[in-house]
């Protein structure tokens, strides 16, 4: 026979409907602790998902800009060799392709990229389901 630790033989004295008014409190709470370690895991990924897009914006505005005077430049340079409204033309033509490609790929990833759930939440339930189950053994006997 083996030796009882103090809380095992403290609800050992008590009856098996105070175990499990103990253990809904208990899963009570650990629910919402654990509903809580969602938000603030999510709230973390949030803001660094906004500083990146942020940054990303602000890129894409500069790059915007470089893109409109990499434009003049190629008019400029086209105008020399072949009619001003034909190289306009051209280079309409190469960025609407490379824009569709952009499209495509972009639409691709954004299927693929769907939010992940909190990792340490999900881990962490688990573990949470397993005392649970764990501990309702524990009150039957």
């Amino acid at each position: 026979m083996s030796a009882m630790t103090g809380e095992e033989n403290g609800l050992r004295q008590h009856s098996a409907g105070e175990l499990v008014k103990q253990l809904s409190a208990q899963t009570s709470t650990l629910v919402r602790q654990e509903i809580e370690l969602a938000k603030v895991e999510l709230e973390a990924k949030g803001k660094r998902f906004g500083e990146g897009a942020g940054m990303f914006g602000a890129a894409a505005i500069v790059a915007l800009l470089a893109l409109g005077t990499l434009t003049a430049l190629i008019l400029s340079l086209l105008d020399k060799a072949i009619d001003f409204s034909l190289a306009a033309l051209i280079v309409t033509v190469v960025y609407a392709a490379i824009a569709a490609v952009l499209a495509v790929l972009g639409r691709e990833r954004l299927r693929r990229g769907l939010p992940a759930a909190p990792e340490q939440t999900v881990e962490t339930v688990k573990e949470d389901i397993q005392w649970a189950k764990t501990q309702a053994k524990s009150a039957r006997r």
